[in-house]
């Protein structure tokens, strides 16, 4: 099998509606995967995709007020977790990655114009977002 399904994130990972608290929408679950796929690209990019258990992104059920050119939006949160598998601790990412990260996702994620990351460890929290 190729790597890129062997060493993929543990299969599937939580999956798309663990990761939409809320109401389910084709439109939400379209944000979320634009949106997971851009902070996976960001994290393959830096190299640290095989120092990383799980990586996912959240679509919370909240909007925002932004500004975008000239105008005012009032778009969804996008939240972005990370953990190890020692620990199922966060991943803790530098601050220029998260910033590169959270600007990819804003201008190329039609419907989000915020960008959180998740630095809670477990316990209290889980992995996912349920």
């Amino acid at each position: 099998m190729p790597e890129i399904f062997v060493g993929r994130h543990p299969l599937p990972g939580p999956g798309l509606a663990i990761r939409c608290p809320g109401d389910i929408t084709k439109e939400k679950l379209d944000i979320l995967r634009n949106a997971d796929a851009v902070y996976i690209d960001q994290i393959r990019k830096a190299g640290l995709y095989d120092q990383i258990w799980q990586a996912f992104a959240v679509l919370l059920p909240v909007k925002t007020v932004g500004v975008m050119g000239d105008g005012r939006t009032y778009e969804y949160v996008v939240g972005l977790r990370a953990v190890t598998s020692t620990t199922a601790d966060f991943y803790p990412f530098d601050m220029k990655f998260l910033g590169e990260t959270a600007t990819r996702i804003i201008n190329e994620v039609k419907g989000v114009n915020r960008v959180v990351s998740d630095v809670t460890s477990k316990p209290p929290e889980t992995i996912e977002w349920e």
